[in-house]
């Protein structure tokens, strides 16, 4: 039985400070009884000597520190997991909350995971199609790999984001496939609408979701991407699942901590947040990947906004040291109404070529993505000059980059919310959109796949 103290000597925010305390320590899980009977649970932020400083999660209104009791449990944050849990909808700390019955567990697991022996790490190699063109043809996601989306406020990164869950498979393989989408600092409409998406399309029945909305305590929001991690590690590496894991938004995350670093009254660093933000984003982007001997995989896609659509801001900043690659939203697509957003030629998926080629996606995947990038980046310089200088300035050859830049934005890029692309429906529509160009052109494609998949031209 843990051990009652009545020792509460301060209380700022939802801090508590507890004295003449022994043997506890740092993340240890806390019961906080008031005198109604009522259960408040917190978290050991710090220990020095015998104080401990403790987080409580539903926050300490209404707590008289000469009344309550404490009760330090002596074990971390746990998540009870069994295969039950696919299917379910949970609070940021791992409580149902779509109204069905309590999870009975095969095992508990502490949240905050553990540190995977680097040498026993596999290289990530097979693809993911998430059938999203701008991503499967330009920016491929594989398996193990973190790939984080950077948008900005007011553009459609939920609808995205939830799309992607829809979606995502491992094509040409009957693995078992399963999603673990996480929701930090959401409003309740975001909440109903990815409940209902995730229900409507049957998703769901792959899926578990955390939710952790705006109104939920900062100390829940810090506890949210560890709770989905530990759940898709006991589906990826005990139960032999392909997990991709959606994390949105970090930046509600980084908040969270900057807020809680606050109240501990800590040094701030970069833009007010805490000095390890670095280190403490590690913890959850490196647990991604997959493990020599095991058949399951992790795979991250972590979803941030941009403050100020700022890219050097420090959360992107850190995001992308620590994770391959980034989709990046243009909010200029955004304004011509192309949905999905995604700037293409700042995006980039730093494993790709892991993931693309024969016996993988196709043969000519690497050539017609290269030479893809490159007329649309000439396409959109001649559009540039003639913005500057006329449409007379260009040549001809320009003109038809031009134009070729308008398709690829207007039938590559642009895809229907529901519309689910194969990847060999994406690479054909990107030779049919290189056919605009004169084969001599094309220099970034061998000969052997010209001949064999572009389409017949009409004689220049």
């Amino acid at each position: 039985m843990p051990k009652e103290y009545r020792t509460i000597s301060e209380i700022a925010g939802p801090l508590m400070l507890v004295q003449q305390v022994a043997g506890v320590k740092y993340n240890e899980l806390v019961e906080i009884e008031l005198p109604d009977g009522s259960i408040r649970r917190g978290q050991v932020l710090e220990v020095s000597g015998d104080t401990a400083l403790v987080q409580v999660f539903e926050g300490t209104t209404g707590i008289n520190p000469g009344t309550a009791k404490v009760r330090f449990l002596g074990r971390g944050l746990e998540l009870g997991v069994s295969p039950d849990i696919l299917g379910r909808v949970f609070d940021g700390l791992g409580r149902p909350r779509d109204n069905g019955p309590r999870i009975i567990p095969e095992k508990r697991l502490d949240i905050n995971g553990y540190p995977l022996n680097p040498t026993a790490r596999d290289y990530p190699s097979e693809f993911i199609q998430t059938g999203i063109s701008a991503i499967d043809g330009l920016n491929t996601m594989v398996r193990g790999q973190k790939l984080p989306i950077f948008s900005a406020s007011g553009l459609p990164h939920s609808r995205l984001a939830a799309q992607i869950a829809r979606q995502a498979k491992v094509p040409g393989t009957e693995t078992k496939f399963a999603v673990v989408f996480a929701a930090m600092g959401i409003t309740f409409e975001e909440a109903d609408f990815f409940i209902s998406d995730f229900r409507k399309s049957g998703a769901i029945e792959r899926a578990v979701l955390f939710l952790n909305l705006a109104d939920d305590p900062a100390i829940e929001r810090i506890a949210t991407p560890r709770m989905a991690l530990t759940a898709a590690e006991y589906l990826a590496y005990e139960k032999d699942m392909h997990v991709l894991v959606i994390l949105t938004d970090m930046t509600n995350y980084a908040e969270a901590l900057r807020e809680i670093s606050a109240a501990r009254k800590e040094v701030p660093g970069r833009r007010g947040y805490p000095g390890y933000l670095y280190t403490d984003l590690a913890t959850i982007y490196e647990r991604a990947g997959r493990i020599r001997g095991k058949e399951g995989s992790v795979t991250q896609v972590p979803i941030l906004t941009m403050p100020e659509d700022d890219k050097t801001h420090p959360i992107p900043d850190l995001t992308g040291y620590i994770t391959e690659g980034q989709i990046i939203l243009s909010r200029d697509l955004h304004r011509k109404g192309i949905y999905p957003p995604i700037d293409v030629l700042p995006s980039l998926s730093r494993l790709k070529d892991k993931g693309i080629g024969k016996g993988k996606t196709r043969e000519d995947h690497a050539d017609t993505m290269n030479q893809l990038y490159a007329a649309y980046a000439r396409g959109k310089e001649a559009k540039e000059l003639a913005a500057i200088l006329g449409e007379a300035a260009l040549s001809e050859t320009d003109k038809l980059f031009s134009k070729f830049a308008d398709e690829f934005e207007a039938r590559y890029v642009k895809q229907g919310e529901n519309e689910d692309r194969t990847i060999i429906q994406t690479l054909d529509l990107g030779w049919e959109l290189l056919s605009m160009l004169p084969r001599s052109e094309l220099k970034r494609i061998r000969d052997e796949y010209l001949n064999k998949y572009l389409p017949v031209q009409k004689e220049e």
